[in-house]
């Protein structure tokens, strides 16, 4: 919801001072928390923390008093009076009413959640108002992307982050790459040489690079109340790629409670895995923080494990198949695919009960929803390529492997990698150890990748649909390209024509690079390809040269895991955002290809 103001300029002010602010917020948290001893005495600290509790509240009542209208304004932020009288109570009532043990820790406590609480919903705002400002909306996204990443980056070399040494500068950036474009290649051991802060760093970017900061600020402004613009929606709908405007706030909302949903069944679901390997998890709680970790990490398909070798040890228990496995696809199908199938769900059910308790229904018009175009390519293309995979990787395991390849990894262990080379990165075999032939195959699934609106990178699953048929269609001297009795726009081929050149330049080009930057170590091309591919298709599978890399190897690698989870043609659009189409044509003439 827009507030107008009526003083332009002191709403600039207090903009300003809300910036301050924060980053103040944000600073006394990390002298805080950030080392191993505090920065500067305690008790100055939890001062400069209320003084900032002051200016958040005296900023609120200056927009108060500034705003065209009042009762706008108390619906756009009805949530600050119950914060603060919640804050108000445990203040005044600690060492009264409750906590009379150590009243002082818990009024820091209750002043510490609400900074945090103002900071979060000062940055959701931002965040959708700067997708909503009528600029180009992808900037925006880059700009979120690039802002988590040096955050994180930031937040990975305090000292606290480190169970062992510090984090170099280079080390640190491309740890908050990888998790915030998902993608899972690692230069430092996640389990053994982060601390239990890090991990939750690196927990918390792959959560919000997975789903994209804008969409937390906007799912924080609808739990808030406070609905979305005409404008605001568009922007959303643009980064979204919604088909309806009028469902993007239902959209939101199911994006939002869809993964916590999954990704909770799924740390459930995994809770008991831990004790097949005796030594790994020590305690109750180490088990949960593993069951969170690994599910959110599955269904955000980024690969990251705090096993040094993946799910290797893990290989036997079902729960890996049964589990990670539907994590892993359900997370790259995209949450389009996956609200249109909610959506056919639930209409089939009302219609069911409808038709037990109501015997007029059946004698109804009324058409069951239908699968989208999209979801039918989504489904069936996903499907092809997880059983054409298993098989391939199953046959050249066993006849093209040779001596130095794993033999045979069983259909359950084909069936693993074909499913998490496409889009997660974790392994139950050693990648190095496979056959050439099955590594090839590995390139070409991490080139395809997921699917469209997913946190999966690749060309995507639609794309390579539409380059087929766009090939069975000129075979069949067919004039319009089709699927499923259904006719693709001449745009849409060539946006899917684009994307995978794109990808190929790219490949070929961070490859060649690699080449040069990694002479002195010795790998193999096979290797630097392979690398090259997972990075770009924001995988995460490796042959084991990551950590090897130079640091202007490191530094391609972030390069390219960047351009992977955003995608050349987004880069692109970024770049001809101004360019107006041209309203001429020229004269047509033949030429031959082929």
């Amino acid at each position: 919801m827009q507030i107008t103001y009526k003083n332009k300029q002191m709403e600039r002010v207090l903009i300003g001072v809300n910036a301050l602010t924060a980053a103040a917020v944000v600073a006394s948290y990390l002298c805080l928390f950030g080392f191993d001893e505090p920065l500067l005495p305690v008790w100055i600290l939890y001062a400069v923390q209320v003084a900032l509790l002051c200016v958040f509240v005296a900023e609120k009542i200056t927009r108060l008093f500034n705003a065209v209208s009042k009762p706008d304004f108390w619906r756009a932020n009805w949530f600050e009076i119950p914060f603060l009288i919640a804050l108000a109570v445990i203040v005044f009532g600690a060492g009264k009413w409750f906590a009379k043990a150590d009243p002082t820790a818990v009024r820091h406590f209750a002043v510490g959640i609400y900074l945090v609480l103002q900071v979060v919903i000062k940055l959701s705002r931002t965040s959708v108002n700067m997708a909503a400002s009528g600029k180009n909306p992808t900037l925006t996204l880059i700009a979120s992307f690039l802002v988590l990443i040096i955050s994180g980056a930031g937040l990975l070399m305090l000292p606290r982050s480190s169970a062992t040494e510090n984090v170099s500068f280079v080390d640190a950036l491309f740890t908050a790459t990888s998790a915030t474009c998902v993608t899972g290649l690692i230069v430092k051991d996640t389990g053994r040489d982060f601390s239990l802060m890090g991990q939750v760093i690196i927990l918390s970017l792959i959560q919000l690079g997975g789903l994209g900061i804008v969409v937390f600020g906007a799912v924080f402004a609808l739990l808030l109340g406070q609905a979305l613009s005409l404008r605001e929606s568009v922007a959303m709908q643009d980064l979204l790629s919604a088909r309806t405007l009028g469902r993007i706030g239902n959209m939101i909302g199911f994006i939002f409670v869809g993964t916590i949903f999954i990704e909770a069944i799924g740390a459930v679901s995994l809770f008991g895995m831990w004790d097949d390997v005796p030594g790994r998890v020590a305690n109750v709680q180490q088990q949960w923080f593993c069951s969170i970790f690994h599910s959110i990490s599955s269904f955000c398909n980024a690969g990251f494990s705090l096993f040094s070798d993946s799910f290797i040890g893990y290989s036997k228990n079902w729960r890996i198949y049964v589990v990670v496995c539907p994590l892993i696809v359900l997370g790259g199908l995209g949450f389009g695919v996956l609200y249109d199938l909610a959506n056919i769900a639930a209409d089939r059910v009302k219609r069911f009960f409808k038709k037990c308790f109501r015997k007029t229904y059946r004698f109804s018009m009324e058409t069951p929803k239908r699968m989208s175009l999209q979801t039918k390519i989504v489904l069936s293309v996903s499907a092809g390529l997880i059983i054409l995979g298993a098989l391939a990787i199953l046959l050249f395991e066993r006849y093209a492997g040779g001596g130095d390849s794993t033999g045979n990894p069983g259909m359950l262990g084909a069936l693993f990698q074909s499913i998490t080379a496409r889009t997660a990165g974790f392994n139950t075999i050693d990648v190095s150890e496979m056959s050439p032939s099955s590594r090839f195959v590995l390139i070409l699934l991490m080139f395809i990748g997921g699917s469209p609106g997913s946190t999966a990178g690749g060309i995507k699953t639609v794309t390579l649909a539409v380059i087929i048929m766009t090939a069975v269609a000129a075979l069949r001297k067919r004039r319009e390209v089709e699927m499923f009795k259904r006719s693709v726009r001449i745009v849409v081929v060539g946006r899917a024509i684009t994307v995978t050149l794109l990808f190929v330049v790219v490949l070929f080009g961070a490859t060649l690079i690699l080449t040069i930057t990694e002479n002195a170590n010795g790998f193999t091309m096979s290797q630097i390809a392979f690398e090259s591919a997972s990075a770009l298709g924001t995988v995460g599978l490796t042959t084991g040269i990551t950590p090897a890399l130079t640091t202007a190897g490191k530094l391609i690698i972030i390069v390219v895991m960047l351009i992977g989870r955003l995608g050349p043609l987004t880069l692109l659009a970024t770049l001809t955002f101004n360019l107006k189409p041209a309203r001429y044509s020229y004269p047509s003439e033949a030429i031959i290809v082929g």
